[in-house]
């Protein structure tokens, strides 16, 4: 794992700043070529620290052995720099599990669990994965709120006189057929704005490429604000104070981007698919107790934006409270600590019990 500045870091620090000292002990092996502030914080908080940059795998495979780990996690799988595959092929630990990097199977059959819940995988997705699943109850994810967050303000169209829709998500999320239910979404609600936010926006090639695509569409360029690179967190977390709701991509949903909206008391209207990547934003708004903003088609996405955008109180009573909601049930990294140990306990005692029959 490259435990650096990353977006499975504020998923995997909960876990690595919280759990039991009396009754795990953690080791990380560390694959990060250039370490920042993020590799510090976290080295400090666990037991051992393995820096495996450059070494081969078997290499690794031996040192694991060595180290005689139960519970070997992947949180990288097949994403960018997922090297590290063969290690788990090799089978170094008594239990193999994948967790949070890669939204799909590791199509490993010495991989022996995927973490997951009933919302992102319900009853009957068995067959897509070489893992078994383990269903956490309560949701599978902990986020990490960042420090320095900004306040939340109120609802910008209170002052604007006009809503404002926000997508944050990477761009390969932003197929056709989202762009087209976005601009039925602006044209269906007069005066609306949609702001989208990526890198790639840097770009103005990139800008007028995606202004054109939607001016295909009907939407004139002034009711679109393409941003780019932030410098900071803290500049990046700012530009949530200009948008009134949320828009998540689909088939492949946004995670770290609907936290941070949430964070900034920013709802979030997600449409729910078929499988693991196109239902975890149905897992997040089911924590923070937001499930009427689940669609389960595109039409009811669009009532739902209609809806929503239609009544400034609720979009003012969200906003105010959603923060909150977060800390007690998404943040709450101590309850999740507790179901993820037990879980780790579970796989650990159903592996003994096999290996006795």
């Amino acid at each position: 794992m490259d435990f650096r500045e990353h977006s499975v870091v504020y998923f995997i620090n909960p876990l690595l700043e919280n759990y039991s000292r009396d009754d795990f002990e953690v080791y990380c092996y560390s694959d990060v070529v250039k370490a920042d502030n993020f590799t510090h914080r976290i080295q400090s908080e666990v037991d051992v620290w393995r820096d495996i940059v450059g070494m081969e795998n078997h290499s690794v495979v031996d040192m694991i052995r060595r180290d005689r780990i139960d519970i070997l996690v992947d949180l990288r799988a097949h994403t960018s720099g997922g090297l590290r595959l063969p290690v788990f092929a090799s089978k170094p630990a008594t239990i193999q599990v994948t967790y949070l990097g890669y939204p799909n199977t590791s199509g490993l059959n010495t991989i022996d669990y995927r973490i997951t819940d009933v919302l992102s995988d319900p009853y009957g997705q068995e067959h897509y994965y070489s893992e078994e699943l383990f269903r956490l109850e309560g949701g599978f994810l902990c986020y990490q709120m960042p420090q320095g967050l900004p306040d939340v303000n109120e609802v910008p169209a209170l002052t604007n006189g006009y809503i404002t829709f926000g997508s944050f998500n990477n761009l390969a999320k932003m197929n056709p057929d989202v762009m087209v239910l976005w601009s039925q979404i602006l044209l269906q609600i007069p005066g609306s704005r949609l702001i989208l936010k990526n890198k790639s926006f840097r770009a103005k090639a990139v800008r007028e490429r995606y202004l054109a695509r939607f001016g295909e569409m009907g939407i004139d360029s002034e009711r679109l604000e393409l941003i780019g690179w932030q410098e900071s967190m803290e500049d990046h977390l700012r530009l949530y104070q200009q948008i009134d709701i949320g828009l998540d991509t689909f088939p492949y949903n946004g995670t770290t981007t609907t936290c941070e909206a949430f964070a900034m008391g920013v709802p979030v209207i997600t449409l729910c698919g078929v499988r693991h990547a196109a239902r975890v934003g149905t897992s997040l708004l089911h924590q923070v107790g937001l499930p009427e903003l689940i669609a389960e088609s595109e039409t009811e996405y669009m009532q739902v934006a209609k809806g929503l955008a239609g009544d400034l109180r609720r979009l003012h009573d969200i906003r105010a409270g959603l923060r909150e909601r977060m800390l007690v049930s998404l943040c709450n990294a101590a309850r999740f600590c507790e179901r993820m140990e037990a879980a780790y306990r579970k796989m650990l005692l159903s592996q003994r019990s096999y290996n006795h029959i």
